[in-house]
């Protein structure tokens, strides 16, 4: 005999086949990155300014170009020879819609990344709190312990590489704006519980090492992501080779 009264058992089977709305909130440190590539002269020019000087005249000269209202510290003017945020008929462009870009980056880094999930009423962005699920833990952590608790029999994260590696140029520059904040906020709709073991994260890495969350789906359904909200900490500028 059941310990339960009918309309308990009914109850439980409404709760368990519901409707259940549930927002995956994902903040920490991430940002947004334009790779671009140089020729040897520009190269050579902007590795040595930065490496005697630090990288404020290159970060000036690319948040500046378009206004041409330059403020540099420890140069007079840049040679023809150097410049590289112009196009081809001589148009400034900005640093985040480079005219010869080889790749965008944005998001938050998967090593940086903290997870919230909430259970909440429906699937309104500003629908009410029901219950807290999951409070501020490192994603890493949660996604290795949840495969953990299932002895490695579910894979919660596909972890891809950019087309860095596929670059034609002999020569790259990155500009990095770093962000912190809320990079990921979505609602999934679910009959019954929330089950981690449906969570799965997809990166991306790219040139500058970082594993970024570009995808998260929940039962195979991918989430959409409703926008971040970030404060800007900084810019930087670094060069390279790939020779």
């Amino acid at each position: 005999m059941s310990k339960y009264t009918t309309e308990e058992n009914q109850e439980l089977i409404e709760n368990i086949k519901g409707k259940r709305f549930y927002r995956i909130y994902i903040s920490g440190y991430g940002g947004e990155s334009a790779y671009i590539p140089l020729n040897k002269e520009q190269y050579t020019f902007w590795k040595a300014h930065i490496d005697e000087h630090g990288d404020s005249d290159v970060v000036n000269y690319m948040t500046c170009a378009e206004d041409g209202d330059f403020d540099f510290e420890n140069i007079d003017s840049i040679p023809d020879e150097a410049q590289f945020m112009y196009d081809e008929d001589g148009d400034p462009r900005p640093w985040y819609e480079h005219h010869k870009e080889l790749e965008h980056q944005w998001g938050v880094d998967y090593n940086n990344a903290y997870l919230n999930i909430d259970e909440v009423k429906d699937d309104d962005y500003s629908a009410e709190v029901v219950k807290e699920v999951v409070a501020n833990k490192d994603i890493s952590e949660y996604i290795s312990n949840i495969e953990e608790e299932n002895d490695y029999n579910v894979t919660l994260t596909e972890m891809g590489v950019s087309n860095y590696e596929t670059w034609d140029t002999d020569y790259v520059l990155q500009f990095w704006s770093a962000e912190k904040g809320s990079f990921w906020d979505g609602t999934i709709e679910t009959v019954g519980d929330f089950d981690p073991k449906k969570l799965k994260i997809y990166t991306e890495e790219y040139a500058n090492g970082d594993d970024v969350i570009t995808t998260i789906e929940y039962d195979g359904v991918e989430i959409d992501n409703a926008g971040g909200d970030t404060n800007g900490k900084g810019y930087s500028v670094s060069v390279w080779s790939t020779e």
